[in-house]
């Protein structure tokens, strides 16, 4: 293999691929890069058996051929040379050669036979979607994921689709996003999978806001072709809680408030939260809510902010960080926050998605 490109062409090409790539590994194999030259593009994979992505770029192509080569060190080199053309030549027994104008590296490769190859997904069905539609919906719900390693099932979101529809779900347990968009298109059976949080942050990072996403399910295995970039993931196998239990009716009384004046009050009173003392105190009254904090042998906060409000009085208590979260990956100007009973589940609704979150013990 022997190829000529330019070093940021290749650079922005191996950050797209080199997140996956953990220090700790089964194989030692899976620490490499394979690269692929053939038909005018460089192919860069990497897989950690669970997820692959690969993707492709023009470069000039002197000499067919493939090796796998250290992921981190490769990284490092290539982002240390200087700018301008970089050559890359294999030589006899799996040694590469990176070569500029005025510097050259040598280091040891392993053979492509030795790499995993990603699975294929030969005559299944592709559903399209917009990137920025896809974009917009894992921001509003994968924030909401669980970490939890003992509920294994809640450790990525929920796709659904029928009936020209998608729907997101992601959940912790202690909250609940969801949102649904219309597809341009029919599907011939519902789809229902766990995609998990790795893939969800890899999609996060690669989705754009113009073309389109061809989503296309196999065995327990899903397909995210984005164009130059493909994704390659493992589901997570299991029964995904009903979240259609907790979904509640619209309240008549919504509190009607600035984001932006509600984000920054509740990101002021958690600078008085510890892990003791989490909850922020949300006190409504007409037309207006107050947020306070108070921590023993920390201190005290207070703030009262305008509302639209005609509703019943009432205190509750939420983890702050949780409405946090949901308020800064939203774009609105005003939101409108349900609150009924300061034992049930605070929301935050606009049309299409539902935002569900479980109050805290003041």
């Amino acid at each position: 293999m022997k190829i000529q490109t330019i070093k940021e062409n290749l650079l922005t090409n191996i950050q797209i691929v080199q997140n996956i790539v953990t220090p700790r590994v089964s194989l030692p194999i899976l620490s490499n890069m394979l690269l692929e030259a053939e038909g005018g593009v460089l192919k860069l994979t990497t897989t950690d058996l669970d997820i692959g992505i690969s993707c492709g770029f023009p470069v000039e192509v002197v000499e067919t051929g493939a090796i796998t080569i250290p992921t981190k060190r490769f990284a490092d080199i290539i982002r240390e040379l200087p700018e301008g053309y970089v050559n890359i030549d294999v030589k006899k027994n799996n040694m590469v050669c990176i070569q500029t104008e005025t510097c050259e590296f040598k280091i040891m490769g392993l053979p492509k036979e030795e790499f995993p190859r990603l699975p294929e997904f030969k005559d299944k069905e592709i559903i399209k979607i917009e990137q920025a539609v896809l974009k917009e919906m894992l921001l509003k719900t994968s924030f909401a994921v669980s970490h939890d390693e003992t509920r294994y099932v809640l450790n990525g979101v929920l796709f659904k689709i029928e009936n020209e529809r998608i729907t997101l779900i992601a959940t912790d347990g202690r909250r609940l996003a969801l949102i649904e968009k219309k597809l341009n298109m029919g599907i011939n059976k519902p789809v229902s999978m766990i995609v998990p949080s790795k893939t969800i942050s890899e999609l996060n990072r690669d989705l754009k806001d113009q073309g389109n996403i061809a989503i296309i399910l196999g065995n327990n295995q899903v397909l995210f072709d984005l164009g130059l970039v493909i994704i390659v993931s493992r589901l997570i196998e299991g029964e995904f809680p009903d979240y259609r239990k907790v979904l509640q009716e619209e309240k008549k009384d919504k509190i009607k408030i600035s984001r932006e004046s509600l984000l920054a009050a509740l990101k002021r009173a958690a600078l008085l939260a510890t892990q003791d003392y989490q909850a922020v105190k949300i006190e409504v009254f007409k037309n207006k809510l107050v947020v306070s904090k108070s921590t023993p042998d920390i201190g005290e906060s207070r703030e009262d902010l305008e509302t639209e409000y005609s509703g019943k009085e009432l205190i509750a208590g939420f983890n702050p960080v949780y409405l946090i979260e949901v308020l800064k990956n939203l774009e609105d100007e005003s939101v409108n926050f349900e609150i009924a009973d300061p034992e049930k589940p605070g929301v935050i609704r606009r049309e299409g998605y539902i935002y569900i979150v479980l109050p805290m013990r003041l």
